[in-house]
């Protein structure tokens, strides 16, 4: 069954309705009676905006029910999500093939919630089982994530004005897939509904910022999921309204999962939590409960509550809004055709790292690469390049030193905590450098992140107490920029990296000599962030592409690799029988990966 074909509202009765929630939209509601109710053929409009004096909930359920009924999104932003799409799922493959923790225990919960009814169940990666929908999404949300290697973004419009830099991960693609398997829908509606997906948390990330008062990211990703999945099932636009309230009354994560001494599977599993959540949320209002309406505006919802009108909490020294309206905190807007797309922002991971010690990432790789005597001793000489750091000295942005600086990051014990530490990564990225084999050439910018690429068995546990990587960790220091750093995130991931060292004639020199700075000069856009223009993206993702990939096939078997990737790629070519087929394929698993 095609979109068109669900039980969905047509876009001449999505035009009225917004026109009575005082919604505006960029050349969309200037026409006439007549011609907007002759627009369920036309394209929709560039964009909607849903002012803060409108019902905002509501607005966003019928935004995404038009999406899915006339959007006209250009083929570069179907095609951002479909690489993004592809990098989310073989990151998710790879870490159930390597057995980590919670998508095994989510995996061994969704199959005990096994249905018979095709309209009824949708499959999670490596599996042909139908399971409840929400069940499915939370297995592959753990797995796409629990590597913390897929796409990110930081809330960043200056054209808007909209630059509150709230963070957001790709993790949200399951739900997509669930609902189009169940309705009959082909691959290229899931691709288009992902892209829906993206564009509203991603525009959400940009005008309101739930890490300044301790509330997890995901939210914005579980309201998104909400009005999407309840679009694909044919909610009415006040069912989606209310799921959407739902979510925001009864399930708000905090960072609680993301701070204390030690990480767990709670932060990797977030994302797919709230998103099982959001799908539970529209089946009850679907079958009859009536959920919280205008939540945005709710004064006492998160919104409001920290800086809407009549604001009740308030950060440290931080202004109050004592406004007396019926309003949201801001202003929201949603594209509907073109390429002006949230997702054309979004940036890529090259490899498993917190996404805000990219910037350093880059500038170790940039010394690496100018400096021979940084890397190609081989494993038996490694500890001689060690032995040359006298101090690596590392400046970043907040939040980026109080997330990955974090004084117990120092002495990660677990993946969870060595990936969100920036003494670790750092660490990691150098040891591999000096291990490289003698002769060791970088010729082309995209080498060095080829070479030393993070990958999963880079955060086992023999990793993590590798004795040459806890050897350079000693040497590392890190700490706040100041104002310079801070005012240049999140537009980038201001960073500068120095290496104090010695005698860096020749990596096989003698200890002692002049000490030596190496200097990174100042980073703001590192490979994989959406403003680079020095590192080839798919050069690079395709090596990332291929070395996850391996990880889920017999050893050596770069051709099962290949189609692995390929059946990923191919997802908007699939038709609803080849989409349910989608994770109907063996993952090898195995057992040489020890978690930490």
């Amino acid at each position: 069954m095609s979109a068109s074909a669900m039980p969905v509202t047509l876009l001449s009765s999505h035009v009225s309705l917004l026109r009575r929630l005082g919604v505006s939209s960029l050349g969309f509601l200037s026409r006439s009676s007549s011609s907007s109710s002759s627009s369920s053929s036309s394209s929709a409009a560039a964009a909607v905006v849903l002012p803060a004096s409108t019902n905002q909930a509501l607005g966003i359920a019928q935004y995404a029910i038009s999406f899915m009924n006339g959007s006209k999104p250009d083929d570069a932003v179907l095609e951002q999500t479909r690489r993004f799409y592809v990098d989310a799922s073989l990151c998710g493959t790879s870490a159930i093939a390597l057995k980590t923790n919670a998508p095994a225990v989510l995996a061994r919960e969704a199959l005990r919630y096994a249905v018979n009814d095709p309209t009824k169940g949708a499959t999670f990666l490596g599996s042909s089982t139908l399971v409840m929908p929400e069940k499915a999404a939370l297995v592959n949300g753990a797995a796409v994530r629990e590597w913390d290697s897929n796409g990110t973004n930081f809330g960043y419009n200056p054209a808007l004005n909209h630059t509150a830099g709230e963070f957001g991960h790709n993790d949200f693609y399951g739900v997509a897939v669930a609902a189009c398997q169940m309705t009959g829908r082909s691959g290229a509606d899931a691709l288009l509904a992902m892209a829906c997906i993206d564009e509203i948390r991603g525009r959400l990330a940009e005008v309101f910022s739930l890490k300044s008062y301790k509330v997890d990211h995901v939210v914005h990703g579980a309201i998104a999921s909400a009005a999407v999945y309840g679009t694909l099932m044919g909610a009415t636009a006040e069912q989606i309204e209310m799921s959407i309230g739902m979510v925001v009354a009864h399930h708000i994560p905090f960072r609680a999962i993301r701070a204390g001494k030690q990480l767990s599977d709670s932060k990797g599993s977030s994302a797919a939590i709230s998103t099982e959540a959001a799908m539970q949320c529209v089946h009850r209002t679907m079958d009859g409960f009536l959920g919280p309406r205008d939540i945005f505006r709710n004064p006492e919802a998160i919104f409001r509550l920290f800086e809407g009108p009549g604001q009740m909490l308030q950060k440290v020294d931080g202004p109050v809004n004592r406004e007396k309206a019926d309003a949201s905190p801001f202003d929201l807007h949603l594209s509907n055709s073109g390429s002006d797309f949230s997702v054309m922002g979004m940036h890529f991971k090259l490899g498993l790292y917190e996404h805000q010690s990219a910037g350093a990432i880059q500038g170790i790789l940039n010394l690496v690469e100018q400096n021979p005597s940084l890397r190609g001793y081989g494993e038996e000489r490694a500890r001689l390049g060690v032995d040359k750091i006298a101090r690596i000295r590392i400046k970043a942005y907040e939040p980026a030193f109080g997330i990955i600086g974090d004084p117990a990051k120092r002495d990660p014990t677990t993946r969870q905590s060595a990936d969100h530490s920036m003494c670790y990564i750092i660490s990691r990225l150098l040891s591999k450098a000096f291990r490289l084999p003698e002769g060791t050439k970088f010729e082309t910018p995209e080498d060095p992140w080829k070479h030393l690429m993070l990958l999963p068995y880079d955060y086992s546990k023999e990793a993590i107490y590798d004795p040459l990587t806890r050897a350079i960790m000693e040497k590392v220091e890190f700490e706040h920029g100041g104002e310079e750093y801070d005012k240049n995130y999140p537009d980038g991931i201001p960073t500068s990296l120095t290496i104090e060292a010695r005698d860096m004639g020749t990596s096989m020199g003698s200890l002692g000599g002049p000490r030596t700075n190496l200097d990174s000069g100042f980073i703001m856009y590192p490979g994989g962030q959406a403003r680079n223009t020095t590192v080839n993206l798919d050069n690079v993702l395709a090596h990332k592409f291929k070395s996850l990939a391996a990880l889920c096939v017999k050893e050596g078997d770069s051709a099962a690799a290949t189609a692995l990737i390929d059946r990923f790629q191919a997802i908007d070519k699939l038709d609803n029988s080849g989409l349910r087929a989608l994770h109907d394929f063996d993952i090898v698993h195995r057992n040489n990966f020890v978690d930490a």
